[in-house]
């Protein structure tokens, strides 16, 4: 099943997409909201998942061509965002490049912190930011949405609470990161709003390719109409759902809370990277400085996951522009 979310109101209408993305249809008579449809799962998507079939076999009346520019983030703001670092080549070509120590127990206890979710872009919305200086850079990854988590979950437990899987841009401000970071206080002004592609799926739609809490596909990445990349979600070290263990280690996850992977990176080289970051690593690395530059105003990226040569989630197709600078009192 696809989901999607209209523009309209803070938190959008919710439509059902079909599995093509050619068509939609409001399924405000089920649910007038992703996050509504979340807490009330059970509920709900037996429902939407019967008003999914009849819209692929053409049995819809009222269904009309989808959009994705009038798509917002399929949640426009979410109850929380929690990142992982999931893919732990990133973090050692990090460590490499700019010799880093490493990070106590990275390898056995996942890297996680948590994020604004409460103005969440759409898919082809320009991205105001205000300085070029500071190091503008994109993140594709995959996401996950959940139902309710109880406290104490277990990765097993964690699994059953998938709801839906999503493609994420978590943009980056990365002249903040190192200061924000050695405060022990984790990532703020490094980490402004980050984008989703138009639709989020069900784990079912994208069979044998969902398998060990991993998404297993390449993420295709473009900067300004060229290739960057096209690592595969299947190389995390952590599944999504040893990442919401982690997270309710302590504590409930509520209905709509969104995990996502970090930065998609694949060992080797050979498949390009997820960010700009990742690949400055590697040319300090190989060359002993940086080459490639972060992104300036005009500039654009985008992102797309897919399956037998098809979409899945839509694209992520953005623009980089200057930030207004808003009224003084």
């Amino acid at each position: 099943m696809k989901l999607a979310s209209l523009k309209g109101g803070r938190d959008g209408g919710l439509v059902v997409v079909s599995r093509d993305l050619q068509r939609s249809v409001s399924a405000q008579a089920i649910a007038p909201t992703l996050l509504d449809a979340l807490e009330r799962w059970a509920e709900c998507e037996p429902r939407l998942q019967q008003l999914y079939a009849r819209l692929n076999a053409g049995q819809v009346e009222g269904a009309s061509a989808f959009d994705p520019r009038q798509a917002a983030a399929p949640l426009p703001r979410a109850p929380q965002w929690c990142d992982g670092s999931a893919f732990l080549n990133h973090g050692r070509l990090m460590e490499t490049a700019f010799n880093l120590a490493p990070i106590p127990d990275m390898e056995t206890i996942p890297l996680i912190y948590q994020g604004g979710s409460d103005d969440f872009l759409g898919p082809t919305d320009d991205v105001p930011l205000p300085d070029e200086a500071h190091g503008i850079d994109f993140e594709g990854e995959y996401g996950v949405m959940l139902r309710e988590v109880p406290l104490g979950a277990s990765p097993q437990l964690a699994r059953g609470c998938i709801a839906l899987l999503v493609q994420i841009n978590d943009l980056s401000l990365r002249t903040f990161g190192p200061r924000e970071m050695k405060t022990g206080f984790g990532f703020f002004q490094a980490k402004p709003s980050s984008s989703f592609a138009p639709v989020a799926v069900t784990p079912d739609e994208i069979g044998e390719h969902w398998r060990d809490a991993r998404v297993h596909l390449d993420l295709h990445v473009e900067c300004n109409g060229a290739w960057f990349g096209n690592p595969n979600g299947g190389e995390m070290n952590f599944g999504f759902d040893d990442l919401i263990a982690h997270a309710a280690a302590t504590r409930r996850l509520s209905a709509g809370t969104i995990i996502g992977s970090g930065t998609v990176s694949n060992a080797g080289g050979h498949k390009g990277s997820a960010c700009i970051a990742e690949r400055r690593a590697i040319e300090a690395i190989e060359h002993g400085a940086p080459r490639t530059p972060f992104m300036r105003f005009g500039d654009r990226v985008r992102m797309e996951a897919r399956q037998d040569g098809g979409p899945v989630f839509g694209a992520i197709d953005q623009r980089i522009v200057r930030a207004p600078t808003p009224p003084q009192a």
